[in-house]
């Protein structure tokens, strides 16, 4: 479990231990959570920062990651919602292709709005019906209430088993 450093890149891992750390996780956070962060995958995130800022800050880290994922994921949630499928398809940061984004149509159109904080909590599917719940013109505030409580699951799950799990290895 203690190996998780060595994966964030250098530089990341040196403004984890600066003066700036939460602004910094913050930000991390926001790109991770608007499916912009390409540098580390979003599972390592909390346990790197546990590892770089401390566990004694537990709390504060989950905050912070719940509160910039929300964010970010709300910016990608307006961006669907008032940009439309064709406009985010065009645009070459968006790494969801047709296909894909057809099944995760089909999962928020069966399921409706309880997939956004299902998917949330999941690996893999994280923040992948954010797009569709734009689609379907999800209201801002349920949105925002149904990322920031799936995101509370799953980061705190990673917390939880990188606290205890690291103390049984370690």
């Amino acid at each position: 479990m203690r190996a998780v450093v060595p994966q964030l890149p250098e530089f990341l891992r040196e403004l984890l231990t600066s003066d700036v750390a939460f602004v910094v996780l913050f930000v991390v956070f926001v790109l991770e959570g608007a499916m912009l962060l390409y540098i580390a995958p979003s599972e390592l995130l909390v346990p790197g920062a546990l590892v770089l800022i401390g566990e004694e800050y537990l709390f504060p880290i989950l905050a912070t990651a719940v509160a910039g994922a929300t964010v970010g994921q709300y910016g990608l949630f307006l961006v669907a919602k008032h940009g439309g499928r064709e406009y985010l398809v065009s645009r070459s940061w968006f790494r969801l292709d047709e296909s894909k984004l057809d099944r995760f149509d089909g999962w928020f159109e069966r399921w409706g709005p309880l997939v956004v904080p299902a998917s949330n909590a999941m690996l893999f599917t994280r923040g992948m019906l954010t797009v569709p719940a734009g689609f379907a013109e999800m209201s801002s505030r349920r949105f925002l209430v149904l990322s920031a409580a799936g995101t509370l699951v799953f980061e705190t799950a990673l917390a939880v088993l990188f606290v205890f799990g690291g103390r049984v290895v370690g």
